[in-house]
């Protein structure tokens, strides 16, 4: 007999680890001083398991006191196979009606992720397959929170460990001053040459005049995108700065679902979409907006986030789209999310590309114990 998929429970555990000084990154939004993450278990009637990862949104808490209540009572007893019927029903009964709000959009996602992990389990395939995709290596670029605002002698010491793992595309921290933007970004093109593929990312640290006098520097060294200039909302600002220079506009890791997604395509300023599956409304989702973006010929290139589970589920999703571009690698000092919640999933090979676990599901394994031994850090995760 069929093993009976219905959902038997849904559980949130926010947990956080304090980040050592040592190893506290300086972005656009601040220092960040701690992690946070939401891990989502839902649990089938004939004992299946998923796991899945709600992005934290800077109030973790609130985002698993969703779950663990309002979201909990509205999908018990169905179908954990029937992924589009659960997403519709949050959407009717949570968004549709009282707007696009972020923490039901983080809340969702986390609970879709499990989803798709039980259905994998349950056919006895890893969510690449599921999802119609191949086993096939994934080109990634070093990110995570790391390579921050660095003088550029310690920022190329450090980039050269992502360069000797593999990694053949960075993403370097900007919205400083453009000055000092320029001159780190000048300083690692001169030491790791032409053919090093250049990301920046200003964590909405820049004004429209920042962009403006810093994209003539960009276009000059090549740099493949510049993300989050300004907060995803500010479509004007984006509109305004197209138009500065060659370099495109990068964003979407803060934009929700495919009917935000929509008006960010159809304005055309920002022409590399990041969605980020434990944000916009998980897997469901994020398959949506793919399709969506791959008729406009727009590359997906998504955000990933604190824990193995966000990073799995994204090699697993690139491997399956049309319109896939880089994973992005965690390369964070201290990220005990990757290391020790689950096995770290986005080892980089000699080429610079990660490979979609072959285990069913998700393909990685949640280790409670550390769920147990570290819980909620309440308070702002940047200062």
């Amino acid at each position: 007999m069929p093993a009976d998929l219905r959902i038997a429970d849904l559980k949130a555990y926010p947990t956080s680890f304090p980040v050592p000084p040592a190893h506290r990154v300086a972005l656009g939004i601040g220092t960040a001083i701690k992690r946070d993450a939401v891990v989502v278990k839902v649990t089938t009637a004939s004992g299946l398991v998923g796991w899945g990862e709600s992005h934290h949104g800077r109030a973790h808490t609130a985002v698993a006191k969703l779950i663990d209540t309002t979201l909990r009572q509205l999908v018990l007893g169905m179908d954990a196979a029937d992924v589009v019927g659960v997403w519709k029903k949050i959407y009717d009964k949570q968004l549709a009606s009282h707007g696009m709000g972020a923490g039901t959009c983080l809340a969702m996602s986390g609970i879709d992720m499990a989803l798709w992990d039980i259905r994998g389990k349950a056919a006895g395939m890893p969510l690449y397959r599921l999802l119609g995709g191949a086993r096939r290596g994934i080109p990634a670029y070093a990110g995570g929170v790391s390579l921050g605002y660095q003088p550029p002698a310690q920022l190329i010491e450090e980039l050269g460990k992502s360069l000797d793992a593999g990694y053949r595309a960075v993403k370097l921290r900007v919205g400083d001053s453009v000055k000092r933007d320029l001159e780190r970004v000048r300083a690692v093109r001169k030491a790791c040459g032409e053919e090093l593929v250049i990301l920046t990312d200003a964590n909405i640290g820049y004004a429209v005049e920042d962009v403006r006098q810093v994209m003539p520097g960009m276009d000059e060294l090549n740099v493949s995108w510049l993300e989050e200039p300004f907060p995803a909302h500010d479509y004007r600002s984006y509109r305004m700065a197209r138009g500065f220079g060659r370099t495109p506009l990068a964003a979407g890791e803060n934009h929700y679902t495919r009917f935000e997604f929509n008006r960010v395509i159809e304005d055309g300023a920002i022409t590399i979409l990041q969605p980020d599956l434990s944000k916009t409304g998980g897997i469901t989702e994020a398959l949506r907006i793919a399709a969506m973006a791959s008729a406009w010929k727009l590359p997906i290139h998504p955000h990933s986030s604190m824990t193995g589970l966000n990073h799995a589920a994204t090699i697993h999703f690139l491997a399956a789209i049309d319109n896939g571009g880089y994973f992005e690698g965690d390369v964070s000092k201290s990220n005990r999310f990757r290391d020790e919640l689950v096995q770290n999933p986005g080892m980089v090979d000699k080429d610079g590309n990660v490979w979609p676990l072959d285990k069913p599901g998700l393909g990685v394994e949640v280790n409670e114990d550390f769920l147990a031994k570290h819980p909620a850090i309440e308070g702002p995760g940047y200062i």
